[in-house]
């Protein structure tokens, strides 16, 4: 069984890697990666290899920067070259990037059969890019794995053959438990000097957020309130801060006393911040799922999340439109310890990468062997 893996943004590195571990168990699987180069520079890539034990890609496509559909339309191209020397039984894809849809497009139509890898997750918001890309990617994808309930119900609605569909758990969290012992040994608060839950660690990169001044003027001046209280530390995306500096903002964020803004940070160290925060804020998506798992109180501004059970079992708030003044008031209260507790979703267990291989196996292996 040949299995093409693929990454390409910095989300599906996490996602990959315990399946490629879990692949690689096995003589009678070939399991090889091909990096999109979607994100393409060692901060939001090159790291993500090393840290996370990655075999250098067997194939780099280096499609880099562009618009959605450069980059959809480029990966394209290369990624059929690959697959016609290749001719590989099965694709693996995961999450929602344009790397995802793109390969996924690819596959169905030369007829190999794909796999996605965190299924059925929905915002219902249509004017993300990431929604589009999990609609599509699921109505081509051969089988459906999914980390939560919500995603059941949503392919569901969607009249999806249940066969196709395997509730795995959350391979995020696979990796989580795997580098847990290295996440702990570093001490990144401290070598920033900020103490250990003593400051809210903020990631902002979603266009709704960030793209244009209003949004940004509005997330300066919920940094500014949250930096009364305690020190802010923000890893700043690429993205992010070329449009502080398009909107002129670039100082006004420097100038924010207790407010300390980072370069992107590797995996373990962004883990390490997370595992000592007092408060996340963000607009991710995977964060909810870590700061749930971690038991770290976490507000995504965001108007919808994908990831519902983060908010209804987790420690997630979810902030649709929020003024500062709700955003401070709630960070007050969390200060205070009136935190919601959460619970650990079933199947976030670490053990998500080896049910999606079993599946796989039974499917591409066993019952050939048992065919024949």
């Amino acid at each position: 069984m040949k299995v093409l893996n693929i990454v390409g943004a910095r989300p599906n590195f996490m996602k990959i890697a315990p399946i490629h571990r879990a692949f690689m168990k096995y003589r009678d699987i070939s399991s090889k990666i091909v990096h999109t180069g979607q994100h393409y520079d060692t901060r939001m890539s090159g790291i993500f290899f090393s840290q996370l034990e990655m075999p250098e890609p067997d194939y780099f496509l280096g499609i880099g920067a562009g618009s959605h559909a450069q980059q959809t339309a480029g990966i394209m191209l290369e990624f059929e070259k690959v697959i016609y020397k290749e001719k590989p039984d099965l694709v693996l894809v995961a999450g929602d990037v344009n790397s995802t849809l793109a390969c996924a497009l690819v596959a169905v139509k030369e007829h190999i059969p794909v796999a996605h890898v965190e299924a059925g997750l929905r915002s219902g918001d249509r004017r993300m890019p990431e929604e589009i890309n999990r609609i599509m990617t699921d109505s081509v994808s051969d089988h459906l794995f999914v980390t939560e309930n919500a995603a059941l119900v949503n392919l569901k609605k969607e009249n999806v053959d249940e066969s196709k569909i395997h509730f795995s758990g959350n391979v995020m969290i696979d990796s989580l438990l795997y580098y847990f012992p290295e996440i702990r040994k570093l001490n990144i608060p401290e070598s920033i000097g900020v103490a250990p839950n003593a400051y809210v660690l903020m990631t902002m990169h979603r266009p709704a957020n960030v793209d244009g001044t209003e949004g940004l003027k509005q997330i300066l001046e919920i940094v500014k309130e949250l930096a009364l209280h305690k020190n802010v530390v923000f890893p700043v995306h690429p993205r992010t801060m070329q449009h502080m500096e398009i909107a002129g903002l670039k100082k006004e964020f420097e100038n924010i006393a207790g407010l300390k803004m980072l370069q992107p940070q590797g995996y373990l160290e962004f883990l390490n911040l997370t595992l000592h925060a007092a408060l996340v804020l963000t607009d991710s998506g995977g964060i909810q799922e870590e700061t749930t798992f971690l038991q770290i109180p976490c507000m995504t501004l965001r108007e919808t999340t994908e990831r519902p059970v983060t908010v209804e079992s987790g420690t997630n708030y979810l902030l649709s439109r929020p003024d500062r003044k709700d955003v401070v008031k709630l960070a007050e209260a969390i200060f205070a310890g009136n935190a919601k507790k959460g619970i650990i979703p079933a199947l976030w267990d670490g053990k998500a990468a080896e049910r999606i291989v079993s599946v796989l196996r039974e499917k591409y292996i066993n019952s050939y062997v048992c065919g024949n």
